[in-house]
C-alpha cells in the first residue's frame, strides 16, 4: 500500500490564496458599487419629484389649490390618495413631503432614509427648466 494518494486536490495555503483574492477584489469594487447605488436612488427621487410636481398641477386644476392646501404632510399613504400617485410605502429608499405654506414657493421634497441626509426639492407650479435641487451631504 502506498502511503502517497493519487487523488488530486488543494492544499490549504493554495485556498487561502484564492480567499485573499476574492477579498482583495471585492475591496477594491465596493466603492464604485456603493457610488452607482446612490446615483441610481437620486435617479428615483428625481423621478418622483417629478411626479408630484405633475400631480400637484393636475390637482390645482381640478380644486383650485395644491395639495395640502396651506400647509405640510409627509404622510405617503395620503399623498398617493390625493394625487392619486404610488410611491413606495414599504421599505422606501425616500420620505416624500409636500409643503404649501408658502404661495408661491409650494415645493415637494424628497429625503434620503439612513444614509447622509440629502434632500433633493423641486418647486411648483413647474416652469420648463425647473429641475429637482440638492442639498445636504453626499450631493452629487
Amino acid at each position: 500500500m502506498p502511503l502517497i494518494s493519487d487523488k488530486k486536490s488543494f492544499t490549504l495555503v493554495e485556498i487561502l490564496v484564492v480567499i485573499i483574492i476574492v477579498g482583495i477584489l471585492v475591496a477594491l469594487s465596493w466603492p464604485i458599487f456603493t457610488g452607482t447605488k446612490e446615483r441610481t436612488v437620486d435617479k428615483e427621487a428625481k423621478a418622483n419629484l417629478k411626479l408630484l410636481q405633475a400631480a400637484e398641477e393636475i390637482y390645482r386644476m381640478e380644486k383650485g389649490t395644491y395639495y395640502p392646501a396651506g400647509t405640510t404632510t409627509s404622510v405617503i399613504r395620503d399623498i398617493n390618495s390625493y394625487l392619486k400617485l404610488g410611491l413606495p410605502i414599504s421599505q422606501p429608499n425616500w420620505t416624500y413631503g409636500l409643503d404649501t405654506t408658502s404661495a408661491g414657493s409650494e415645493k415637494a421634497m424628497a429625503t434620503r432614509v439612513g444614509a447622509g441626509g440629502r434632500i433633493w426639492t423641486i418647486f411648483f407650479p413647474a416652469a420648463s427648466s425647473d429641475n429637482p435641487t440638492c442639498s445636504g451631504t453626499g450631493c452629487p
